[in-house]
């Protein structure tokens, strides 16, 4: 009798290996499915982040999932974050994850002359803040000082790159690092470069802001460039555009009459001189041309397709132009 009772207790305990072995190694019908996406909170226990696998079908068993983050020695190193599990991962597989706290990375592309509001847009898109603190943090004056910043908002300040965020960053996280970015960008040769134009580095992200935002054509930012400094040294306005639609809040979209004669700091029709602050993020081919307009004399450009502009000396040859190209647009 007691050599059954061993032999059943030998087998029962085979059994229990044999399932304990096909749950840590098989996957879970929703994760041979394809990959998922789960949130692990900060301060929930083992046996919460278990339940939470496995009403989402990452695990078949939450008490396996306990058992086997015990026998890995991982009881008190599951991190919270957000996390991708890959298609036909294992429960080890994500055991292993989950302690290994390699959470789930969102890309963002910040474009060259990309604004403050557009990167609120595209970080609302992949959850990772909402806009209006995206909005309320850029004009923080808190972050701006702590960051360097002189002027009255980020603007300008976000170098345009690829960023790899991850959620549960704060908003001045994440800006802090795209300003941070910039600084490593501004290397003291191209500091000296700029101190000997008289300019500070707030006057030459604006500068190179608006070349950024005026030339569609990358080749073109050092004639448009020219034609600013030109325009500087003469008093005259700079009447560029996208100051403009930056005022009344016209990302890229046609300007109307009325527009244009809109009493405000950015505007450049009406003011003279460069606006109090960047209006995008220049990238720094655009600030290479704030430093290094083409020897030209031009005053000024017309758009002649939707990449090329022609450029003038004297203003007949420009209202020419004008006349010329938009009529062949139409």
């Amino acid at each position: 009798m007691l050599r059954r009772a061993v032999t059943l207790l030998v087998v029962l305990l085979v059994l229990a290996s044999c399932l304990g072995v096909w749950l840590a190694l098989s996957p879970a019908p929703a994760v041979q499915a394809g990959p998922l996406v789960i949130d692990v909170p900060a301060h929930d226990g083992v046996l919460g982040i278990a339940t939470r696998l496995a009403d989402a079908g990452v695990v078949r068993s939450r008490y396996a999932f306990v058992a086997l983050t015990a026998g890995r020695g991982h009881m008190r190193h599951l991190k919270a974050g957000e996390y991708e599990i890959p298609r036909d991962a294992s429960m080890l597989d994500v055991v292993d994850l989950l302690a290994s706290g390699r959470v789930r990375q969102h890309v963002i592309l910040h474009p060259e002359g990309a604004t403050v509001a557009e990167l609120a847009r595209a970080l609302e898109a992949e959850r990772l803040a909402r806009p209006e603190d995206v909005l309320r943090a850029a004009s923080d004056e808190h972050l701006r000082r702590s960051l360097g910043v002189t002027g009255p908002s980020l603007e300008g300040y976000l170098f345009p790159d690829t960023y790899q965020f991850v959620r549960g960053m704060t908003v001045e996280e994440m800006l802090g690092r795209m300003v941070q970015r910039l600084r490593t960008k501004l290397t003291p040769e191209l500091l000296e470069r700029m101190r000997a134009r008289g300019l500070d580095v707030h006057q030459l992200l604006t500068l190179a802001s608006i070349v950024e935002r005026e030339a569609v054509d990358p080749g073109e930012q050092r004639l448009i460039s020219a034609v600013f400094w030109n325009r500087l040294h003469l008093d005259m306005p700079l009447q560029a555009d996208p100051t403009v639609q930056y005022a009344v809040a016209k990302e890229r979209r046609a300007l109307t009459r009325g527009d244009l004669a809109t009493d405000h700091p950015y505007n450049t029709y009406a003011r003279r001189g460069l606006p109090p602050g960047p209006i995008a993020s220049p990238g720094l081919g655009a600030i290479e041309a704030a430093l290094e307009p083409a020897p030209v004399k031009y005053l000024y450009f017309v758009a002649r397709d939707d990449r090329r502009h022609h450029f003038s000396t004297t203003v007949a040859e420009h209202n020419a132009a004008v006349v010329r190209y938009r009529l062949s647009r139409r």
